[in-house]
């Protein structure tokens, strides 16, 4: 965590996320060293920021998030900009992204597997045409019908 904030007002803050390195007191040039030297060893970087000193590190960064209650010109340069107040809402939207995309892989999966038998045992003379066409129709209505099951638990207010 890259914060200009004062040393004790970090700890507190990266206390209550549980977050282990952080860095208080930083300029807005040293967050965009920061994260130039991140992407120089080759990782992603996200930035959330709300405030005019934040807009040289969002720029810079992969994914540049502004809070909607900040400053107009952190909105205009990040790439996603966020009307929650709770920054929790971000750890909820990962994790719904993680759901999906394993949701994704795993109907692509089967819908692979279950396809390809079937055109092996169409090609083998094994399954006449019409109970193949009803087979593959029927798997894509069940497939379907479990696509419009939630991807997560019941969301909480406190994650």
């Amino acid at each position: 965590m890259l914060t200009g904030d004062n040393r004790k007002i970090a700890e507190v803050i990266a206390g209550e996320l549980g977050i282990d390195d952080f860095r208080a007191e930083v300029l807005p040039e040293d967050k965009a060293a920061y994260i130039h030297a991140e992407h120089e060893a080759g990782r992603t970087v996200m930035m959330i920021g709300d405030g005019i000193n934040d807009t040289p590190a969002l720029s810079l960064s992969d994914v540049g998030v502004a809070v909607g209650s900040g400053a107009v010109i952190a909105r205009e340069v990040a790439d996603v900009t966020i009307a929650a107040e709770n920054l929790y809402e971000l750890v909820w939207l990962k994790r719904l992204s993680d759901a999906l995309m394993r949701r994704i892989n795993r109907n692509y999966r089967f819908v692979m597997g279950f396809n390809g038998a079937l055109i092996v045992l169409g090609a083998f003379g094994i399954l006449p045409p019409a109970t193949s066409a009803l087979l593959h129709n029927t798997s894509t209505i069940l497939l379907s019908m479990d696509c419009l099951t939630g991807l997560l638990e019941e969301r909480k207010e406190s994650l």
